[in-house]
């Protein structure tokens, strides 16, 4: 699934599957409409679905069951392999598959043509799915690097560095880009101990290694790396590090 979020309050990111374009327009058309849809991504073919979900942080898919080569049932198969595999829900005509569907862990099945107010239901499912699993996991963080999910643990994360509406986590070893802006995660991870430096850091309390203050300028040292302390934000850092062993040098 999706890097995290506040439970209920992000926007979900799908996969539209199906062998007729007209069918794939017209439920990303549907699901565009729907404020709690966010990143919709389309494909023509199962092996296209499949390209999608392993390079994006997907939350869900939904698959037209009768595909060529691949059909919408082979494709939940290698989903289900995954460690944290997206939502399922098959889009199709064809009833009498519903059962296959849901021994394959369907969140939900769509009969064509889909009526918006069951889609809004499947969407809905989707939501709760993720909320839980945001809650349950808020000591991981799920990342696409090269079209591989990982998970990392958040007590790995040295610093995070805003990139627009993505932020970059740091840790010892590499590097990750999630698409969740740095106000949000300054929010979700204040108690676990991540303190905002600047307009573009925020970095974990138990990683930094000094603060200097020189010349009217401050920095921190988080690891190797060197990070600008921003006069508004000084006032706050002192604070928030005066009861711990940080070493701070005027």
């Amino acid at each position: 699934m999706s890097a995290l979020g506040k439970p209920g309050s992000r926007q979900i990111s799908v996969v539209v599957a199906d062998d007729e374009l007209p069918a794939v327009n017209e439920l990303a058309f549907l699901l565009g409409k729907d404020s709690r849809v966010g990143e919709i991504h389309r494909a023509s073919s199962g092996a296209q679905a499949l390209k999608l979900v392993e390079s994006h942080a997907v939350d869900a898919v939904f698959l037209d069951i009768h595909m060529p080569a691949l059909s919408g049932l082979d494709i939940a198969r290698v989903l289900g392999a995954m460690e944290r595999p997206p939502a399922l829900v098959f889009v199709t005509a064809d009833e009498e598959q519903a059962l296959a569907a849901f021994d394959l862990a369907a969140v939900d099945y769509l009969l064509k043509p889909v009526r918006p107010v069951r889609l809004a239901e499947s969407v809905r499912r989707i939501c709760d799915l993720v909320a839980e699993a945001a809650a349950g996991d808020s000591d991981v963080v799920t990342v696409v690097q090269g079209g591989t999910t990982r998970i990392i643990r958040r007590e790995d994360i040295l610093y995070v560095q805003a990139q627009g509406d993505y932020a970059r986590l740091h840790t010892d070893t590499a590097s990750y880009l999630i698409r969740v802006p740095l106000t949000e995660l300054e929010e979700q991870w204040a108690e676990a101990g991540f303190v905002r430096i600047h307009r573009s850091y925020l970095v974990s309390r138990a990683h930094i290694r000094q603060v200097r203050v020189a010349g009217g300028r401050a920095g921190i040292t988080v690891g190797s790396a060197e990070l600008p302390v921003s006069r508004r934000h000084l006032p706050g850092v002192r604070s928030t590090l005066s009861a711990s062993r940080v070493r701070a040098r005027s």
